[in-house]
Formats: C-alpha cells, structure tokens, sequence
C-alpha cells in the first residue's frame, strides 16, 4: 500500500485508473464534484473501489462540510448550512448551537453512508478571527477556541454515529492566515504563545481518528517550512503539543502554496512525518509521479488508518428527523432577530 489518496476523473473508473490503483494500491479515494451524479451513480462508484480493493473498509474520503464546501448537493441530496450559522446560533444558545451541530453531523453521516462514502474532511477546527482569509471565515465555528471546540466535537461524534469517520483540519490552525492557501502560501507571525490559542480546539480533540493539515509557515515554529512540509511542526507541534496520534493527512499537495513537483512535494510531506499524502486531481502523469517516489506505507502509518476504519461505528438514526431538529434549533437565531425590533 502506497501512503497516498488519490482522486478519480470522473462518475465511474476509467480501465487506466483501474489498471494503475490495482498496481498502487492506494491508501484510500477522495471525491469531488466531478464524480457525483445520482445516488445509484455514486454508489456504484464507491461499490467498485470496494470490489477493487478486495474489501469493505476502504478509505472513501469527500469534502462535505456544508455551505460553499460541499461535493454532494441539490437537487439530489440537501443542501446543508456551514460553520458560522452554528456559531450565531452558539452565540444565542451554546447548547441549542452544539445539539444542532451534531444532528447536522448525524445527519451529514448517514447521507455519505447511504452512498458508501466513509470519510469526510469536516470537521473544521480552525478559529476564525477579523483579518482571517474569507476561505476559512465562511465555513469556520468561530472565533473562541472553546465554542469551536465544542462544535467541532459535537460534529465529529454526530458524523461517527451516522457511521462515518471525521478529519479535523487544518492543523495547527489555519485561522491566522489572510491569504488562501489555494493561491498562496501564508505566513503566520504570531509568537508560540499567542499560537496556543489556535492549538486549543485540536487538543481537546487529538484523539480524533483522522486529521489533515495546513500549507502554512509558522514562524514561531518552522520560519522555512510550511507545516505540511514541517518535521518541526508535524513532531514537535502537532504530534507533540497537540498530541494527536491519528491518521495524519496532507491539505491537497496541488495547491498553489507549495511549490514544486507532485513527486517532490509528495516525497517531502511523507519525510516531515504526514502519515498519507492528498493528491486530489486525478491527473494520471501526477498520480504515476507520486506512487514512483514513495515507498510503501509505513507500519505506524497504516496502523493509524486501520485503527480509524475499523473503529467506525454502524449507522443508526433517521436522517428527516435529525434534519428537523437541526432546522428547529437554527431558527431560533432567526426568531431573536424577528423579536430584536420590539426589545
């Protein structure tokens, strides 16, 4: 097995991806727009890289948070609400706001089951602040560690009993940068103590079964590296301060913050200590780079991916009611504001 996930081309495997991932063997799958028609579709797709694999735990990953990060969406599945209405709704009522955020977990769980998707990149544990880059301030809890925290927890036990396995990301914190990782690579001043803020929602959830990280420099920590590229960040920090001992993940290495070429980049993540590297766009020369450069697996690395897919849990629960409850517990932030006026 090759520490890797890589994405597909389209709704249903191509013979030349078949032919390459039964040769690689990748870790696991991820997901995207490109891959998503219908529920017979979807399924038949995830039913196949099952059949490929030989087995019913494969790593089946998606990025399904809600709002605008959303792979699965109307007409053929709900549209789901993002981040920062929970946080309004958290500001009104903390438990009303973390409840709503597990049925909506819940919710999200049986929604990817029912269509063999096993892992999704959510929750996201990033604290939003003013000056925070929009890509993270639009699907971000908050701006205190604690509430973001909760949320976040409330959210990884919701998706676990809809039995799907979360990624909280992006560690050590994506909530400093102003820039967008997508485009650019930021660089955080702040000093390690000021940084702990952004470690608290991370170590109140490091026995979370999976987590990717961030394209970031930290000065206070790697001046030259960003931390997916960071032994310094990825021992010292996120296995360290953190205490994290999940399946460790890289961002997508295609984003426009680190440079280099897949195989490099790839290579240099696995080295600084990232358990499985993302690779996200199913470009076949990329993918053929990639699998040339990394060796097999670690043992440490594949007992953290075997001990996240065998510690899911069943689905159980009905996905109308969880919705209704959700619905009900975010109205009362637009009943407050329909009461504000007369007060």
């Amino acid at each position: 097995m090759k520490p890797v996930i890589f994405g597909l081309s389209g709704p249903v495997l191509t013979a030349a991806e078949r032919a390459f991932f039964h040769a690689v063997r990748p870790a696991g799958y991820i997901l995207f727009r490109r891959n998503v028609e219908t529920r017979a579709q979807l399924r038949a797709l995830t039913d196949s890289l099952r059949e490929l694999e030989g087995r019913d735990d494969v790593a089946i990953l998606v990025d399904q948070e809600g709002g605008r990060v959303a792979r699965l969406g109307p007409p053929e599945w709900p549209a789901f609400p993002a981040g920062p209405d929970f946080d309004r709704l958290y500001e009104l009522a903390p438990m009303s706001g973390i409840e709503a955020a597990r049925a909506n977990g819940h919710a999200l769980g049986l929604m990817l089951s029912e269509v063999g998707i096993t892992v999704d990149c959510h929750p996201i544990l990033d604290v939003a602040r003013p000056e925070t880059t929009q890509a993270i301030t639009c699907r971000a809890f908050g701006h205190e560690p604690m509430r973001v925290g909760a949320m976040g927890r409330a959210t990884l036990e919701g998706l676990a009993a809809g039995g799907v396995v979360g990624v909280v990301k992006h560690m050590p914190g994506h909530g400093r940068a102003l820039v967008d990782t997508h485009y650019h690579l930021p660089t955080v001043t702040a000093s390690a103590a000021e940084l702990e803020e952004d470690l608290a929602p991370f170590r109140a959830l490091a026995h979370a079964p999976m987590g990717m990280t961030s394209h970031i420099v930290y000065q206070a920590w790697d001046a030259e590296r960003p931390a997916t590229l960071s032994p310094v960040v990825i021992e010292e920090v996120i296995r360290g301060r953190i205490g994290f001992d999940g399946l460790l993940m890289t961002d997508d290495i295609d984003m426009k913050a680190l440079s280099g070429s897949a195989g490099d980049k790839a290579a240099g993540a696995i080295a600084a200590g990232c358990d499985v590297v993302l690779d996200c766009w199913a470009r076949m020369a990329e993918m053929e780079e990639i699998a040339a450069r990394l060796g097999e697996i670690t043992p440490a690395a594949r007992a953290r991916l075997d001990r996240a897919m065998a510690g899911r849990m069943a689905a159980t629960g009905e996905m109308a009611a969880l919705l209704d409850k959700r619905d009900r517990l975010l109205g009362l932030v637009e009943g407050q504001a329909e009461l504000s006026p007369q007060t």
